[in-house]
């Protein structure tokens, strides 16, 4: 079945009123067939009437108005009433007074603005036909032209719920779009945070260090060596950010490799910070994107080890189990008094200071995947970052 959402856009609205015409043109052919006259709605007692040339017009002006109610129905819906009214007054009661529920739905659907005005002349026009029709000397007590009113007032209602549910649905589609793209945001600024954060903060602490080293052009030349190699590790990085960020990518996050793990350890020590790092079991073939959330918690710990107790012992500890990666990162208490050669080197600080961005969305990266984060002071100083991330295929 072929979806109108997904056509062109006159096709598109052709489906979706093409309709009226043909259901029009049948409905006017169906209320001219001898068989079917003084079958229709018969509002009154007014004695049946034979068919005349007249009775052609009134049918006509019943049914054909409903080919473009979608399109205009405050004139197709006065057109078709008043077609009715005659209807009714010349006693042809034909089957086009089913065409007065049907516009009444659709003007109750389509009308936006002017609805109250809609509803307000339809109800006088209907009370001035019911008085003709007493005028007339109709038999029908007052109880019956208001049960009818009340089942055009029923069409009139099916239409303008159809129009609350219409309403409603669009704007869950908003809600939902605008919640999509701010749950893409919020991952942007994560991976922007977590890329950009942690080359960054090496880099200007392997600067800041080599500040002092001046003396040492070996030492001065390998600081310099470790800020270049952060730096080109930071473009691919953001090069691979930026893929992510392509329209033709597919949305799937790539796992870093196996090594990644060290090299990080690896840079994190070139940057003057001591880590221990220990590596137990055998990653899985598979782990969806928890070995990419394994890495950045090990990223964001590291980078807050170097930031706010730079020179502190720091230990990295990483399981691979069959059903989840379990990730552990301590840092010991900075030291009160830093022992560098100068003064104006910068002093370390608690790890637990700064804004806490990063453990935040670490944290939201662990929750999504059905995992658990900590993070805090630990006994006997210092600090520990602790995650349970289940890996599988279908993480």
């Amino acid at each position: 079945m072929i979806d109108p959402a997904r056509l062109p856009g006159p096709w598109r609205r052709f489906a979706a009123t093409g309709w009226y015409l043909p259901f029009a043109v049948v409905l006017f052919a169906l209320s001219l067939l001898p068989e079917l006259r003084g079958y229709g709605t018969r509002l009154g007692d007014v004695p049946t009437h034979s068919f005349d040339a007249p009775a052609v017009v009134v049918v006509a002006v019943q049914c054909l108005p409903l080919a473009v109610c979608r399109r205009w129905p405050f004139a197709a819906l006065g057109l078709v009433s008043l077609g009715f009214a005659a209807d009714q007054l010349r006693g042809y009661h034909s089957p086009a007074g089913t065409a007065l529920p049907l516009a009444l739905i659709v003007a109750g659907y389509a009308l936006g603005r002017h609805r109250r005005a809609a509803v307000a002349l339809f109800t006088a026009a209907y009370a001035v036909l019911a008085l003709a029709l007493s005028r007339l000397g109709s038999g029908e007590s007052p109880d019956e032209y208001v049960t009818f009113y009340l089942a055009l007032a029923l069409a009139w209602g099916i239409g303008v719920w159809l129009r609350a549910t219409r309403a409603a649905e669009a704007e869950r589609r908003r809600r939902v779009a605008q919640d999509t793209r701010t749950a893409e945001r919020a991952r942007i600024a994560r991976e922007l945070h977590d890329v950009v954060t942690h080359h960054v903060t090496a880099m200007v602490v392997q600067a800041e260090a080599a500040r002092y080293l001046t003396v040492s052009p070996d030492r001065l030349d390998h600081a310099l060596t470790a800020v270049s190699d952060t730096g080109r590790l930071a473009i691919t990085d953001l090069r691979h950010l930026l893929d992510l960020l392509a329209p033709g990518h597919t949305g799937e996050d790539r796992e870093p490799a196996a090594g990644r793990l060290l090299t990080l350890v690896e840079q994190t020590r070139r940057a003057g910070q001591p880590v221990e790092f220990t590596e137990e079991g055998t990653p899985a073939e598979s782990t969806g994107s928890a070995g990419l959330v394994a890495y950045r918690v090990v990223q964001e710990a590291l980078t807050n080890a170097l930031k706010y107790a730079h020179g502190s012992r720091t230990s990295v500890q990483v399981r691979h189990g069959d059903r989840e990666i379990s990730v552990e990162v301590g840092t010991d208490a900075p030291a009160s008094q830093d022992v560098s050669a100068s003064q104006d080197a910068p002093r370390a600080v608690s790890p637990t200071g700064g804004s806490g961005r990063g453990l935040a969305g670490l944290r939201e990266r662990v929750d999504v995947l059905g995992g658990e984060f900590s993070a805090g002071a630990r006994a006997g100083g210092g600090f520990v970052v602790r995650a349970r991330i289940p890996a599988g295929s279908g993480s």
